[in-house]
């Protein structure tokens, strides 16, 4: 048989959170090493458990998930999806408007499977989380990258965004609370850029995935309660407040200019009835997830696990010379930023698999999250603090000699040059 190659709609997407560094780390696991891995917000995999009536929920109707259900999904989950969009003040959703899909990362899909067409464009956040760029360039469109200012606590650039409309321009994406920065935006901003979808007829996506999972008192506002003469999709699910990553259950809610987008509605229905259903188990889970108590609070409140770690991890990250960091509001991620003046980083790729390779730690590069630059890694600071303190005490110690490495490095240039 020939060789088979894969396709070339694949030649340009990445997905480096799963990317070739985690597949050495799974080598180096089988060889016996011990590796720490900061690399994913899998919340299962440090000790947080999924809310105990949402498990007996699902175990008590696992005899009525053996068929299918209505492609949308089942009539009691997007219910209270229905009412949980009330309490966030957007208006005019019915059940209609709700699809519930096997998590978000399907959802992404859809929408862009359904709105474009070859060269069409889509305006995504930088950094971002990396399945945006990936699924916008599967579905044929080229994702534009605008500006998250790190100076501004990595608020969008307004004019940077402006600046990227073309006449092939068909959406923006917001993620908010952010992935992987931590940011949250203002109603000022957000205002902003409905502002901007509102001149340009544009479709606003929303991954408001962590919109629970907030600091120090903050709150979250959903982009879609500012306006209803901008169409809007947002994107939500089980996986980050309730801790239920491996139960699939996300959602796309469909509101504002919906009259004008019946077209593309028509397609996103065609498309969640050709894969039949999301996976029933999960769905069952929605209606008390959303109704019960929310445990999440505790974990986010001052003396919660979540917030205390987060604490921690910016702490020891940021006495660590030439690190700086914008302190997280929301998520579970920090993404600091390492001062090129110290380390010449030229391949950020490569600058993780060593510490891979020497301290045993997995994160996340940058680029991985299409940053322009090789100055910023991602942190999971989702391990108890024990061993928090243990991984960042290798980074400390990997930077130190990365830093004499440099030092030493740029005196034998210095060197060469006098001479």
């Amino acid at each position: 048989m020939r060789p088979l190659q894969k396709s070339h709609k694949l030649d340009n997407v990445c997905y480096d959170i799963r990317g070739p560094i985690m597949q050495k780390a799974q080598a180096m696991e089988a060889e016996g090493q011990r590796i720490i891995k900061l690399n994913i917000g899998n919340v299962a995999s440090f000790d947080f458990e999924v809310p105990e009536e949402m498990e007996l929920d699902l175990i008590a109707n696992l005899k009525h998930s053996a068929g299918y259900t209505d492609s949308k999904g089942i009539f009691a989950a997007r219910k209270a999806i229905m009412h949980y969009t009330q309490r966030k003040h957007i208006k005019g959703v019915t059940l209609e408007d709700i699809i519930i899909g096997n998590g978000v990362s399907e959802l992404i899909g859809f929408a862009m499977h359904a709105l474009l067409n070859v060269g069409d464009e889509v305006l995504v956040p930088m950094p971002d989380y990396p399945l945006w760029t990936a699924s916008t360039t599967l579905a044929g469109g080229t994702a534009v990258h605008y500006l998250c200012d790190e100076a501004d606590g990595w608020n969008p650039s307004i004019a940077d965004i402006r600046a990227k409309i073309t006449p092939k321009t068909k959406a923006i994406v917001v993620i908010n609370p952010n992935n992987p920065t931590g940011a949250l935006y203002s109603d000022e901003i957000l205002l902003q850029i409905v502002e901007v979808a509102r001149e340009f007829g544009l479709v606003v996506m929303a991954d408001e995935i962590y919109d629970r999972v907030l600091y120090d008192g903050n709150t979250h506002t959903a982009i879609a309660s500012l306006a209803d003469d901008v169409f809007f999709i947002s994107m939500n699910g089980l996986s980050k407040n309730y801790r239920a990553c491996g139960y699939r259950a996300g959602w796309m809610v469909l509101s504002g200019a919906k009259e004008a987008a019946a077209d593309y509605i028509e397609g996103l229905v065609m498309l969640a009835s050709m894969r039949l259903c999301a996976n029933a188990m999960g769905q069952y889970t929605i209606q008390t997830a959303l109704g019960g108590y929310q445990s999440i609070d505790d974990l986010v409140a001052p003396d919660g696990r979540l917030a205390r770690q987060r604490d921690l991890a910016y702490e020891l990250i940021t006495a660590i010379p030439g690190v700086t960091c914008v302190k997280p509001k929301a998520a579970m991620y920090l993404f600091p930023r390492l001062d090129p003046a110290v380390y010449p980083i030229e391949d950020d790729q490569e600058f993780v698999l060593e510490f891979l390779e020497k301290e045993k730690v997995l994160v996340v590069q940058g680029t991985g999250f299409n940053w322009h630059a090789h100055d910023h890694l991602r942190f999971v600071f989702l391990p108890h603090e024990e061993q928090l303190r243990e991984a960042i005490g290798r980074f400390a110690r990997f930077l130190k000699d990365y830093r004499e490495r440099a030092a030493t490095a740029g005196s034998s240039v210095a060197v060469t040059t006098s001479a």
